[in-house]
């Protein structure tokens, strides 16, 4: 089997300063107040820039959360913000879309999917998902998110977080993160078809190869071991598909270094520091 492979002024200060000038009102009426767009102050220092804050509250990565800035679908305090380098303060309120969002510290969870389980926050048609078998609080599964894709019979480690710019780098084609799969076969797979998966699958959208591909452990023919970083939807089942193989079981057993040793299907874990560390060494984000 392949290898595993500017500064913000107080409060207080603030306050003070609007307060020297008070224009004469004549009359009790008032009108309908108007929220505020933050105020200049916030491009500094103090608080937790915007883009990060959404990233963290698990929306999007900071680059796609600058766009959702930029298109106007961001709010602080119910005032629209288009200024890339707001500040959020502790008592803020943040709206994306209409919808509220905080930036809860970032959780990282390793779950060991099982089959019939679809890998999504929320499904449709009611179905089991990975997010009802983390027996924790519905209120710190909010920001939670699986990364990446396995299909509803794959089983094998899914990396589930609040963490939107590590996902999203983990994502990315240009970090080629590698994945490795156990690939159980009806028939047996024959020394050709292995160089085969190795060399391109034809597949609609263009090749699809694995990085490595082997037996893994002879005589079994009916059981292939590939390293891959590409990561299409089903590709794996469609490489098979496209030299005739129907696939039994799939299971990924290796992502971007994490295994499931040690954790039965169907159960998960918080991953320990170095762990951590070593998924954003991997994408450059340390």
């Amino acid at each position: 089997m392949p290898a595993e492979i500017p500064a913000r002024k107080g409060r207080k200060g603030a306050a003070a300063a609007r307060s020297t000038h008070r224009p004469e009102t004549s009359g009790t009426s008032k009108s309908p107040k108007t929220p505020k767009a933050p105020d200049a102050a916030r491009n500094g220092n103090d608080g937790i820039r915007l883009n990060r804050y959404i990233a963290r509250a698990g929306v999007c990565s900071r680059r796609e959360a600058d766009d959702l800035i930029k298109r106007g679908l961001v709010k602080i305090n119910g005032a629209r913000v288009q200024e890339f380098f707001t500040s959020v303060l502790p008592d803020d309120t943040v709206e994306v879309n209409g919808k509220r969002i905080s930036a809860s510290p970032h959780a990282y969870i390793l779950l060991n999917k099982p089959k019939d389980a679809i890998a999504t926050k929320n499904d449709p048609r009611n179905r089991r998902t990975v997010m009802d078998l983390l027996a924790i609080p519905e209120k710190d599964k909010r920001s939670l998110f699986p990364v990446g894709r396995l299909d509803r019979d794959t089983s094998g480690v899914l990396l589930i977080t609040n963490d939107g710019e590590l996902a999203h780098r983990l994502m990315h084609p240009r970090y080629e993160v590698d994945k490795l799969y156990r690939v159980c076969t009806r028939a047996a797979v024959k020394p050709h078809e292995i160089d085969l998966l190795k060399k391109g699958v034809p597949l609609e959208e263009g090749p699809g190869k694995a990085d490595e591909a082997a037996y893994v452990a002879l005589p079994n023919r009916r059981e292939i071991g590939l390293r891959m970083h590409e990561g299409r939807n089903r590709q794996v089942r469609r490489m098979f598909e496209a030299l005739g193989h129907e696939i039994a079981a799939l299971e990924r057993v290796n992502y971007a270094g994490l295994t499931a040793k040690g954790v039965r299907i169907g159960k998960w874990r918080r991953l320990q520091p170095f762990e951590i560390r070593r998924l954003k060494r991997q994408v450059h984000m340390q």
